[in-house]
């Protein structure tokens, strides 16, 4: 009595080939329906997992609508750069202003020729209020310095960036050089697998694979420079890395659709427009 109970509440099936001529079975499997349902959910479970390691590992993800491309991250660091920028002179002019106000008021001996040789006529309005957490003698400190690299002072410059020193990414020869509105940036043959090197001192900001570009690192550093390294073979640092002038951050190679041979395509920019590598870098 307790078997025909067991067998009630458990119900088997079986699976069975048939040929179809001789109705003669070929093969078959038993089963009952809580293991066929755990069955199911199991190779949907893996099958979501497969789909998940190829969408997120591979360059098919660039295909999903909405997903960044190589355009869309370089205007956001652009972007980034002059929001940066805009940040440091409106800093500065704050400090301007709240030292001015502090000269009129006879609350400082800050030299007053010094601060409105770069302020000029108009003084901006300021707070009554004493800034949180700085003393006179640091916006005396602040301003001199301000006045001291000022680039609207008299004397100018082509670019602020001609007297930093450049380290060469790489040794070879320049076969496209730089045009600004065809294509703002050089190509360096070198032989597969040789060494680049990072540039300057800074953080590593983008590494991927772009379908036209290859293999691409970027890296930012001070003053609002920006390098950038295409067509490698491999990249052998991270987003979020720190490197120092002279550090190996990538092998040349011809990834990428556009390349032509092996070599290392190389771009400069500085506060958001690019500039002439060959102008600042001996390769």
């Amino acid at each position: 009595m307790a078997q025909q109970n067991k067998d009630k509440k458990v119900r088997r099936y079986v699976l069975t080939l048939v040929e179809d001529m001789t109705h003669k079975p070929l093969n078959s499997i038993k089963f009952t329906m809580p293991a066929a349902t755990l069955v199911v959910i199991n190779v949907f479970l893996l099958l979501c997992a497969l789909i998940y390691c190829v969408i997120a590992y591979t360059p098919l993800r660039t295909f999903i609508p909405g997903y960044p491309d190589a355009h869309t991250k370089r205007a956001a660091i652009q972007n980034a750069i002059r929001v940066d920028s805009l940040e440091r002179v409106i800093c500065r002019w704050e400090l301007y202003s709240e030292n001015l106000r502090r000269v009129v008021e006879g609350d400082s001996t800050v030299d007053v020729a010094s601060v409105l040789s770069g302020a000029g006529a108009a003084m901006p309005a300021a707070s009554d209020e004493e800034p949180d957490g700085i003393t006179d003698a640091e916006f005396r400190d602040a301003v001199v310095r301000e006045e001291q690299f000022d680039l609207s002072s008299g004397r100018k410059r082509e670019l602020p960036i001609e007297g930093i020193h450049f380290f060469s990414p790489l040794k070879g020869v320049v076969s496209k050089p730089y045009d600004k509105y065809v294509h703002p940036y050089v190509d360096v043959t070198a032989p597969a697998n040789s060494v680049v090197m990072a540039t300057l001192d800074g953080t590593v900001i983008f590494t991927g694979w772009n379908n036209d570009a290859g293999y691409t690192i970027q890296i930012q550093h001070s003053d609002d420079i920006v390098s950038i390294y295409q067509h490698t073979e491999k990249l052998l640092k991270e987003t979020g890395d720190k490197v120092t002038a002279g550090t190996p951050i990538a092998l040349v190679g011809s990834s990428g659709n556009l390349a032509v041979g092996d070599h290392l395509r190389f771009e400069l920019w500085y506060r958001g427009e690019s500039v002439d590598p060959a102008k600042y870098v001996n390769f």
